[in-house]
């Protein structure tokens, strides 16, 4: 493991990306037709800044008055590449191989796209890629051409929105300033649905903290047994937000994987007893109750269905069993 710490603060010297360009029902709009491309292909490290929003300084952000037309569930991809200049499709030509970490999209609906900044509240996930089986979602969109799949919700008010693609590199997120947070906003318009649903749940900046151990993490060494995407839960129309999972990334082979799945079965529970010992039914708190076989982030419920009983996973999450 002592090679890999210069491995990959080599990689953390030379290797960025940009999302340059949104494609829509097959169809590329264009580099910066639509979407605040920068000028600077660097990350954004301090979580308290306003850049965390739309990208910002030091990376000046180019303006663009066109706002795209997105149908209302339609699946629409971020277009990722190493530089606005780099033409290419290679792994090489979309961000460094090192560069570990989770993909992550948000909206916030707004009244004109063009010229919301994107700061402050208002946001909401709406897709998530973290470590599952063996892959992050950085690697899937490092060696799938740099193509980011981001499904726009069915159920949401049509209007414009700002469209928040991202990827985080966590390979020198060790300690703080560590991680490396890259985003763009795309400018849509969403229409042809028949949903009211305005939802919002975080703030950018806010909606991560420098002490949060998802974006505070070592994905080297010692082993990781968890990791949980960072920011709030995914959105989705049946009025439920989306539970994240705790998905295991390398253990040792005496230790139980944790189960990469919503609903695990109950002989897949981490073998630590510091960190899965059942607990009692009400030990989060928030005042509602959670279905068996479901994952609760704590803090948000303090009982579990009746018929089950809340084992915690670990500091952050309990599952109803």
């Amino acid at each position: 493991m002592k090679v890999l710490a210069p491995l990959a603060l080599a990689g953390a010297a030379s290797a960025h990306t940009i999302f340059t360009s949104l494609e829509v029902g097959g169809v590329n709009n264009g580099q910066g037709n639509g979407v605040r491309i920068p000028s600077y292909n660097g990350p954004i490290e301090d979580v308290t800044s306003n850049s965390m929003a739309c990208n910002g300084n030091p990376n000046p952000t180019t303006s663009t008055s066109k706002v795209i037309t997105v149908q209302a569930g339609e699946t629409v991809t971020a277009l990722w590449r190493y530089m606005l200049s780099t033409t290419g499709t290679a792994p090489n030509d979309i961000m460094d191989s090192t560069h570990l970490g989770p993909t992550l999209a948000y909206l916030k609906k707004v009244n004109d796209a063009t010229t919301d900044s994107g700061v402050g509240d208002g946001w909401f996930k709406i897709q998530q890629d973290g470590y599952n089986n063996g892959v992050w979602g950085t690697s899937k969109v490092i060696n799938g051409q740099g193509r980011h799949s981001i499904k726009i919700p069915e159920c949401i008010a049509p209007g414009q929105y700002l469209l928040r693609a991202e990827m985080i590199a966590l390979h020198g997120a060790g300690n703080y300033p560590g991680a490396q947070f890259y985003m763009e906003c795309a400018q849509i318009n969403v229409v042809g649905g028949t949903g009211t649903k305005t939802p919002s749940t975080v703030s950018f900046p806010g909606a991560y903290k420098g002490t949060d151990p998802e974006s505070k993490i070592s994905i080297y060494y010692p082993p990781v047994t968890n990791y949980i995407v960072p920011g709030p839960e995914v959105f989705t129309c049946d009025g439920n937000l989306q539970p994240k999972p705790s998905t295991a990334v390398a253990q040792p082979s005496t230790t139980s994987k944790a189960s990469t799945s919503a609903a695990p079965a109950t002989s897949s529970k981490p073998a630590s007893t510091s960190s899965a010992a059942p607990a009692t039914s009400s030990a989060p708190s928030g005042g509602c109750s959670v279905a068996k076989l479901r994952w609760q982030r704590l803090h948000r419920c303090t009982t579990c269905a009746a018929g089950s009983t809340c084992s915690k996973s670990n500091d952050y999450y309990s599952q109803c069993l």
